[in-house]
């Protein structure tokens, strides 16, 4: 029968019930093992998902220990993203979305949640990182119908003020709206006014433009995008970055989430804990019922957990 030091470990190194693992019970089982080796062959004897018997050893399994590996790297890469200044932290997530085949959305959140500046910042030290303009980067490398898109929105220095013209808000709210029954949904990521609109337009006045275009059309714009995702995604996280954010996170929670979907969480976690992290925990709670900081102590473990408690400013006492 297993003890009940077995058990803790077998949990801490389960890989199952959540993200991250409990390094505390491992750190506190090694100390007690010492000079016990006959407690961690008992311990790999019983313990058959991660062991099975090879010959005259337990070989630990292929699978499960990739797992675990990735699980052990989630506080070490969470402490590297918060220590790293934030521009090569975007340009690093950029050069992944432009060079490794990282999910488009990744560009997007970057290009259109920065401020002016922090963007021109992450483009700078993208050059400085890959010797390569991002602009130049997303032209060249993305040969897809979202390059012209992209490099509109890497390219932007928004005007921060608060003025709005709504003559012009109205008029391009009725552009968007004939453009889109123009081009329709499959060609509509290629249209310069939808791109030039959404690339250069301060964020109060594209606030106002959606405004504009639910009171003229009956619908949200992001309801008329429904055939384009990435649209839709830029539309969100020019309007409502918050409730982008909070979707970002529950999408590492659900049920067979990717890698890219759980990367996701750290993502958020360190580069918006210090801007909007507040907004981020009303949107969350708003959209799922539930509050942040209790779904992470129930989705996350170990000090990884305690990680995202802390950026998220609930850190235990």
């Amino acid at each position: 029968m297993a003890t009940d030091e077995q058990l803790a470990l077998t949990r801490a190194l389960s890989g199952d019930g959540g993200l991250g693992v409990e390094e505390s019970t491992l750190v506190s089982i090694i100390g007690k093992w010492r000079k016990k080796p006959e407690h961690i062959s008992s311990f790999r004897k019983s313990f058959n998902r991660l062991f099975s018997i090879t010959g005259h050893i337990e070989k630990c399994e292929d699978d499960h220990m990739q797992k675990l590996v990735m699980e052990f790297s989630r506080f070490h890469q969470i402490t590297v993203l918060w220590a790293m200044h934030p521009h090569e932290r975007d340009a690093r997530w950029a050069n992944q979305v432009i060079h490794k085949n990282h999910p488009s959305s990744i560009l997007v959140e970057i290009a259109s949640t920065r401020s002016a500046e922090d963007l021109l910042g992450a483009r700078r030290a993208y050059q400085t990182l890959f010797h390569h303009s991002l602009e130049e980067d997303a032209a060249y490398q993305v040969k897809d119908s979202k390059s012209k898109l992209l490099v509109g929105l890497v390219s932007a220095y928004r005007y921060e003020g608060q003025k709005v013209d709504n003559d012009v808000a109205k008029s391009e709210a009725k552009a968007l709206h004939n453009s889109l029954k123009t081009a329709g949904a499959n060609k509509i990521i290629e249209n310069d006014e939808v791109v030039r609109i959404l690339s250069t337009r301060s964020k109060p006045h594209l606030k106002a433009i959606f405004k504009y275009y639910k009171e003229l059309h009956g619908k949200y714009l992001e309801e008329d995008l429904s055939g384009d995702a990435l649209l839709q995604q830029t539309v969100l996280c020019l309007d409502s970055p918050a409730s982008y954010f909070s979707q970002v996170i529950n999408s590492a929670f659900k049920e067979g989430a990717n890698h890219t979907e759980t990367e996701g969480l750290s993502r958020v976690m360190v580069s918006r804990s210090d801007v909007d992290m507040e907004e981020i925990k009303e949107a969350y709670a708003k959209l799922y019922g539930a509050k942040l900081a209790d779904v992470i102590s129930k989705k996350t473990r170990g000090y990884f957990r305690d990680s995202l408690l802390s950026l998220a400013g609930e850190a235990k006492a």
